[in-house]
């Protein structure tokens, strides 16, 4: 999760929302990313987006189901989605989202196999994010 909050300074200090994410296989990180929204003015370059896509070209393969996800924040429901398709192995998040996570919706949008962790570092993803954002004020 450290890995994946030196992400989520990466895009802070892009001025994007700081939000980074780490693809992990076999205890090494495969694939990083970190929110491009506004670099890239695409809705759908989140963190876990650009992550995912690292960790499969990376493999060369669809499927990362022997991986872990770690993410800053909790996944939206897109890259919840993205993360089914994927068929990650597990995920863990720092922060929960209290108006975009995927589990306020349902924890069924990911795959049934895949192990869910949340609460890692938490106090240090919730401080980048709010750091961010008293400073947009």
């Amino acid at each position: 999760m450290k890995e994946a909050l030196k992400e989520a300074r990466k895009a802070s200090d892009r001025d994007e929302v700081p939000i980074g994410a780490v693809i992990v296989s076999n205890n090494r990180v495969i694939a990083r990313g970190y929110n491009l929204t506004e670099t890239l003015n695409d809705v759908t370059a989140h963190a876990e987006m650009q992550a995912i896509t690292a960790a499969q070209n990376y493999l060369g393969a669809k499927y990362l189901n022997e991986c872990v996800l770690y993410v800053t924040l909790e996944p939206c429901p897109m890259c919840a989605g993205a993360a089914y398709w994927a068929r990650l192995g597990r995920i863990v998040f720092g922060a929960g989202d209290q108006k975009k996570g995927f589990t306020l919706i349902s924890k069924s949008l990911l795959n049934k196999k895949t192990i869910v962790t949340s609460g890692l570092l938490e106090k240090e993803s919730l401080d980048l994010l709010r750091d961010f954002f008293r400073k947009k004020r």
